[in-house]
């Protein structure tokens, strides 16, 4: 009896690191999702961006537009949203679109970017106002931005329940040496980066890294804040692009990232209803393995 138990958590803990199977519910599969390594809370493999694309201002034109992308990306099962100080008045979009929304299941993403240590606090709580919700799921330190300040700050929020999980960013493959160094030394839960069939360097170490120190990988500019899906336009989708389900370069650019074990979540920006719906889409039906993600890059970087 005490053998079989034992052999049903083995099971149950291996299963738990692969993409969850979807499901159909109100006429639309469920999306796939993945395990956080730290608690093996599952979320899905496409979340949702805001850098540039939310920050509109007063607008109150744009501010309706970015609230429909919100709807649709929660109606379509859509959980992480993420952004940053940084992001002008994104924070306060999505914070006007949360409130009126009202998501049952939102998994808040925000950043500290600030040169003073001292200051990390305040503009946290600023952040978690401009948002309207009780606490962040994540802050990350942007771009390391005076990381060693704010860490130890983020790290003692998670300690007293006032943020579940602490993380670091770059973007287009700057820093990594330093990225690893705290990956490897440091008790975090997330890192982020740039990933993409053409941006392949964190592949060497960073995302391996990940898997050995059971950290999650949020993916940032997967589409190359659009130039990668520009230079794709017009082209014929080769035939493993059916074989996955993808009706479009997005989905197999999505595809291909979310597919490696290491990755939690790409978050692709847009301001369009039909793209966030189309991106959604990547974290439904088959992932590509490895021989197929090899096929997929090669093919990519001949015509991009």
């Amino acid at each position: 009896m005490q053998s079989d138990f034992r052999m049903r958590r083995r099971v149950l803990a291996a299963l738990a690191a692969l993409p969850a199977m979807p499901s159909f519910a109100q006429g639309r599969p469920a999306l796939l999702t993945r395990a956080i390594p730290s608690s093996g809370e599952q979320i899905p493999l496409v979340g949702l961006g805001s850098w540039i694309t939310f920050n509109v201002g007063r607008d109150p034109e744009a501010r309706a537009e970015c609230a429909e992308v919100m709807r649709a990306f929660f109606a379509g099962g859509g959980r992480l949203v993420d952004s940053s100080p940084m992001y002008g008045s994104a924070q306060d979009v999505i914070g006007a679109a949360l409130d009126k929304l009202r998501p049952a299941r939102l998994f808040a993403a925000d950043k500290v970017w600030i040169g003073s240590g001292a200051q990390g606090p305040a503009q946290a709580e600023a952040s978690r106002r401009l948002w309207r919700v009780p606490r962040f799921d994540l802050l990350q330190v942007h771009n390391l931005l005076a990381w060693e300040a704010h860490l130890p700050m983020l790290l003692q929020m998670k300690k007293e329940d006032r943020l579940r999980y602490v993380g670091i960013t770059t973007s287009e493959g700057r820093r990594h040496g330093e990225i690893e160094k705290i990956m490897a030394s440091q008790p975090i839960d997330f890192v982020q980066v740039s990933y993409n069939p053409l941006d392949r360097e964190v592949e060497q170490r960073i995302l391996p890294l990940a898997r050995e120190r059971r950290i999650g990988v949020i993916v940032n500019r997967p589409f190359r804040q659009g130039d990668l899906t520009a230079a794709l336009r017009g082209k014929r989708l080769p035939g493993w692009a059916a074989e996955l389900g993808c009706g479009s370069w997005a989905q197999a650019i999505l595809k291909f990232i979310v597919s490696h074990p290491a990755v939690s979540c790409a978050i692709p920006a847009t301001s369009q209803v039909a793209h966030v719906r189309e991106n959604l889409l990547a974290a439904t039906g088959s992932l590509p393995d490895e021989a197929l993600r090899r096929r997929i890059a090669q093919d990519i970087e001949r015509l991009a």
